[in-house]
């Protein structure tokens, strides 16, 4: 339908055992801020960081959940930097795991692990 609302992405969400410390980690690979929640939610299960530019995805949440991470993500964050290499140094300085490079159609990029084991790549 031609000029009809669509819908974008508001939230990425992730369970997750630590939401602190996940929280942290991604807070610092992305600059979003941790926003204050409502006093009536469960502040120790719940994390939310803001997007301070309102570029791109405004919101990503952290669910505190009960069981591990049992198998590979079937949707995981793409992020880009101008220096692919530095920032890559960088977020393993942060605690993420470099697993492989891969490269595609004169593209290539990293994918990694977060503290968690959740997947994303960096080109």
């Amino acid at each position: 339908m031609v000029g009809s609302m669509t819908s974008f992405i508001f939230n990425v969400t992730f369970d997750c055992h630590d939401p602190e410390r996940l929280a942290l980690f991604w807070s610092q690979v992305t600059g979003y801020r941790r926003l204050p929640l409502d006093p009536d939610t469960l502040d120790d299960e719940v994390i939310a960081l803001e997007n301070p530019d309102r570029r791109g995805v405004r919101r990503l949440l952290f669910f505190k959940v009960p069981e591990p991470k049992a198998a590979k993500n079937r949707v995981h964050l793409d992020l880009a930097a101008t220096d692919p290499a530095a920032e890559i140094e960088r977020l393993v300085g942060l605690g993420a795991t470099r697993v492989r490079r891969l490269e595609h159609n004169g593209r290539s990029w990293t994918v990694m692990l977060d503290p968690e084991g959740n997947e994303f790549c960096i080109g």
